[in-house]
């Protein structure tokens, strides 16, 4: 990209330079009423692109300063951050398992089994229904 743009830098020096050649003539600018500058079209055309150009390129100049300002600022925030979860400690997968007091009252269901078989609110002690 950066090659496009210097030849079409070059390609309007070139032009500019072919156009003061066949331009260059003195002529008259009054900027007051009795202030007259005499000088010649190519160093007024070169003037005239300076004055529309300067303030817009400065312009663009302090639009990209602040925002390359406010990419570091948030990429020092993200390295920041990063490197804040790279030195917490690592949470353990699962806490160790308790012993238990207290033994299982009811077996543990079996792929056969149906699931009233099991169901202690529906059978009493002695398989009949509650």
């Amino acid at each position: 990209m950066k090659i496009l743009r210097t030849m079409i830098w070059v390609l309007a020096a070139v032009g500019f330079l072919i156009f003061a050649i066949y331009n260059w003539k003195p002529v008259e600018v009054t900027l007051w009423q009795n202030l007259v500058m005499e000088t010649k079209v190519p160093v007024l055309a070169l003037l005239a692109f300076a004055l529309g150009f300067v303030p817009l390129w400065t312009y663009h100049l302090s639009v990209k300063w602040g925002l390359n300002r406010r990419v570091k600022a948030l990429e020092n925030s993200l390295k920041t951050t990063a490197l804040a979860r790279q030195h917490e400690p690592q949470p353990h997968a699962a806490p160790p398992a308790q012993p238990v007091d207290k033994p299982v009252e009811r077996p543990v269901k079996t792929a056969g089994e149906s699931p009233d078989a099991l169901s202690p609110a529906t059978k009493g002690p002695e398989g009949d229904i509650a």
